[in-house]
């Protein structure tokens, strides 16, 4: 039994994950109760009738968009970096979010009658197109160092974003474009953030190719000598990394580090098999940004500081000590 197995089956996994299920409780319960009007804990288990109106209309729905969209893209960074067998690799640093962002600004200009049905499935398209275009930049990568991929990334991304912000500005729809670049729950309603049940559709099928993901992550020529068809298995992972991804830019915007910081923090305890790690991974992100959530409503209340804002910023600290551990542990 290798000694990320060991890992697995020890009591103190299984206790954190369970303290971790209610931590997210809790702060799921803090989440309902705060707010301009606030709701007292108590309450909730016997609401007024103004009282179930707004959880229904308001709070509830941004509880599910919260726990949802953090799930969605602390997932796909998970199955994109062991695709990619690059722990640097998210939907944020492989120009993913930033292609979707595009995808949604061209399907406002083209079809400014169109559902936010045919805009999410114009951003999905441009998801997995800016997503193959980063990874055949890194076979042409001479140096396949995880930092040095990460800044490609990022320049890469930012490309991608010069163009989205020179167009939105053409067109004088640059505060439109902000909501798609800062992720915010403050204006989820319930009938605006159901297509963000997508997402357990499409991680319901991550985790079925989940050991597929696994073998892949370790090489074509290994995935080969197993069976695995490699390239139908990559561009699955490819997929499913861009509905994700487009799902929640469309539905509350960008988020990021998100899908960078959680999956290499929930590896760091529990190993590398998505299998055993998706469900972590999923709690860890959901947990992470409904934190950031929190944050923002009570830090400056009653006014709000959005998620991408506070996740930014605790992930941009993250990111650099991730990098920092990853030069400590390559140095001679």
């Amino acid at each position: 039994m290798t000694s990320t197995a060991r890992r697995l089956r020890t009591p103190a996994a299984t206790s954190a994950l369970l303290v971790a299920g209610v931590l997210l409780a809790v702060v799921s319960v803090l989440s309902l109760s705060i707010g301009v009007v606030p709701i007292p804990p108590a309450d909730l288990l016997s609401p007024t009738p103004q009282q179930w109106q707004l959880l229904t209309v308001s709070r509830i729905p941004r509880l599910l968009a919260v726990l949802l969209a953090g799930a969605a893209m602390s997932v796909a960074g998970l199955i994109m970096q062991r695709i990619t067998q690059n722990s640097f690799v998210s939907p944020s640093t492989s120009g993913t979010v930033e292609a979707a962002v595009l995808g949604v600004l061209m399907a406002t200009l083209l079809l400014p009658g169109a559902s936010l049905t045919a805009k999410m499935a114009v951003a999905i398209v441009t998801a997995v197109l800016g997503t193959l275009v980063f990874l055949q930049l890194l076979q042409h990568i001479r140096y396949q160092d995880p930092v040095v991929v990460a800044l490609v990334g990022l320049m890469y991304g930012g490309v991608i974003s010069a163009v989205t912000v020179f167009l939105a500005y053409q067109r004088d729809l640059l505060q439109l474009l902000e909501i798609w670049q800062t992720g915010s729950f403050s204006a989820v309603l319930a009938g605006q953030y159901e297509p963000l049940y997508l997402v357990l559709v499409v991680g319901a099928l991550g985790y079925l190719f989940a050991d597929r993901f696994t073998v892949v992550g370790m090489g074509r020529e290994f995935a080969t000598n197993l069976g695995v068809r490699y390239t139908a298995v990559l561009y699955t992972g490819l997929v499913v990394v861009s509905v994700m991804g487009a799902v929640v830019v469309v539905v509350v915007g960008a988020i990021p580090f998100l899908g960078l910081i959680v999956p290499n923090v929930v590896s760091l305890f529990l190993g590398d098999h998505i299998r055993r790690t998706l469900p972590a991974t999923a709690l860890a992100g959901a947990g992470f940004v409904l934190g950031c959530d929190v944050v923002g409503r009570t830090i400056r209340f009653p006014y709000e500081i959005p998620v991408a804002t506070v996740a930014g910023v605790i992930g941009a600290g993250v990111f650099v000590w991730l990098i920092l551990r990853a030069a400590q542990r390559t140095a001679p």
